[in-house]
């Protein structure tokens, strides 16, 4: 006989909690949702953070109980960036883990690859890139958490038409997200009576930017710079722009969201105006915010733990992994219900703003989840053109 029912066999009171505690254990299980992240590599700023955040959530949820009993397995691969990394990552998860979902990737250009292998495989995907074309035109298993570019772009011109902008320059990395912003700058300029005189694309791997900022500086008629990028030459433009005496404003996408670009501007970086999530300015916010207790426990509990500064990055991966589980709350282990939980998500609490998830809106963020920020004295505060 076996030692667990021998033990049930004992009788009396005893014998029935033996037996409940048996029963239980026989139809706990482990779920298990996969995460594609560029924890190392030239996009690690984005990726590290995400995982970090990732893994914070998950073992906060295992040492709680887990998921209606179930415990919750975070499978990490780290794409570095890679584009065909993230793909082969995709299908292993897909196809060999069975992972009830996804979150990831970091970068625009790895979930536009990745895009295709979650709606074949009917795999819940939730990207953390911030890139619109990925949920625009809407797939049915694909989601993300950043919030839209084309909110960013109007927080832009919006802040441009109060300060009486009216001609720029766009200067944007060659990536997927890069890409993506400088499209929709240029679609929407003219509809806040914005014309765009330049809008050049430079090597997202460009470690100096003069040549393209003398370029753009020898048109006088320029009054305002947009950099739409999520590299380290966010803070190259701002250190050429600065050393070649142009003064300009310069607005910068909300891939500018970690306080590591400003401070590798240094000096640079003051006055620069950019839309983000209010996480970077929570002791701003009023007591009733409706964010403002999520985000201070998220920021409190990742610094505590990482020793480091939390970011609108880490974020999207805290948020992604925390809307996965909300649906496997709902849906078990079952790709489909999961899926479908997600999108029946509405008035969901992230750091990036509150989720209302519909079959026509993927992203579920509106445009006040947005905040226009700028640089003071090295620190990020609340823009007060806005």
């Amino acid at each position: 006989m076996k030692r667990g029912v021998k033990q049930i066999v004992l009788g009396g009171a005893a014998s029935f909690l033996l037996l409940a505690s048996s029963l239980l254990s026989a139809q706990a299980g482990t779920i298990k949702v996969g995460a594609i992240f560029a924890v190392t590599g030239p996009a690690s700023f984005l990726g590290g953070p995400e995982a970090r955040s990732a893994e914070m959530v998950v073992e906060k949820i295992n040492k709680a109980g887990g998921i209606n009993g179930d415990t919750l397995e975070l499978i990490i691969k780290d794409s570095a960036g890679s584009s065909e990394k993230a793909v082969s990552f995709a299908k292993q998860l897909i196809e060999e883990e069975k992972v009830v979902a996804i979150i990831g990737p970091s970068t625009s250009g790895e979930s536009m690859a990745v895009k295709k292998i979650a709606e074949e495989g009917k795999t819940l995907l939730i990207s953390c890139a911030a890139a619109e074309v990925i949920v625009d035109p809407v797939a049915s298993y694909v989601f993300k958490t950043p919030q839209k570019d084309s909110f960013a772009a109007q927080k832009i011109f919006e802040a441009m038409q109060r300060l009486k902008i009216n001609t720029i320059a766009i200067a944007a990395g060659n990536d997927g997200f890069g890409k993506a912003g400088k499209d929709q700058l240029e679609k929407m300029a003219p509809a806040f009576g914005i014309k765009v005189v330049a809008a050049e694309t430079y090597d997202s791997k460009a470690t100096d930017l003069s040549a393209l900022v003398a370029k753009l500086k020898a048109d006088s008629a320029i009054q305002a710079v947009i950099n739409w990028s999520v590299v380290p030459a966010q803070a190259i433009i701002a250190k050429n722009m600065r050393q070649a005496g142009w003064q300009v404003p310069l607005f910068q996408s909300h891939g500018f969201g970690n306080i590591k670009y400003a401070e590798a501007a240094g000096a640079a970086a003051e006055g620069i105006i950019f839309p983000c999530g209010r996480l970077l300015v929570v002791d701003s916010l009023a007591a009733a915010n409706p964010q403002k207790a999520l985000l201070i426990q998220y920021k409190t509990e990742y610094e505590a733990k990482y020793h480091e500064d939390a970011s609108a990055f880490g974020g999207y991966g805290y948020d992604a992994i925390n809307i996965v589980a909300a649906a496997i709350k709902q849906g078990g282990n079952d790709r489909a219900k999961v899926r479908n939980a997600v999108e029946g998500l509405t008035k969901f609490p992230g750091v990036g703003g509150i989720f209302s998830f519909t079959p026509q809106d993927h992203n579920g963020l509106d445009i006040d989840s947005f905040a226009m920020l700028t640089v003071k004295d090295g620190k990020f505060i609340p823009y007060q053109g806005q």
